[in-house]
C-alpha cells in the first residue's frame, strides 16, 4: 500500500506531493467509486482511480505500486486504462 498523495505524484500525473495533496482535497478523485477526502488514504495493486483531468476523466486500475518516481514509461507500465475506447458514458454523456 501507499499513499494516494505519493502514488499520483510517482505516476507523473501530479508535478509534486503538494500539488496532489491540493487535487485531492478538492475532493474530485475517487478510489473504487468512493471519494477521496484524505491525502494519506493507502492505495493498492487492483484499486481502480478517476481522475478528473483537464480534458476528459480518466479512469486507471493499478497494476504494481511504483517504488519511485522514474521515467514516464516506468510510470505508465504501474497502471492501464479502463475504458480506453471512450465507450462508457460520463457525466452528462450519452449511452448507446
Amino acid at each position: 500500500m501507499v499513499r494516494i498523495d505519493r502514488l499520483l505524484w510517482f505516476l507523473r500525473f501530479a508535478k509534486s506531493r503538494s500539488l496532489a495533496q491540493k487535487w485531492i482535497a478538492e475532493g474530485h478523485l475517487r478510489r473504487n467509486g468512493t471519494r477521496v477526502m484524505r491525502t494519506n488514504q493507502p492505495v493498492g495493486v487492483g484499486d481502480a482511480l478517476t481522475l478528473p483531468l483537464k480534458s476528459r476523466v480518466l479512469v486507471i486500475e493499478i497494476l504494481s505500486l511504483p517504488a519511485r518516481r522514474g521515467p514516464p514509461e516506468e510510470a505508465h507500465a504501474c497502471y492501464r486504462e479502463l475504458d480506453a475506447a471512450g465507450s462508457v458514458a460520463i457525466a452528462g454523456g450519452t449511452s448507446e
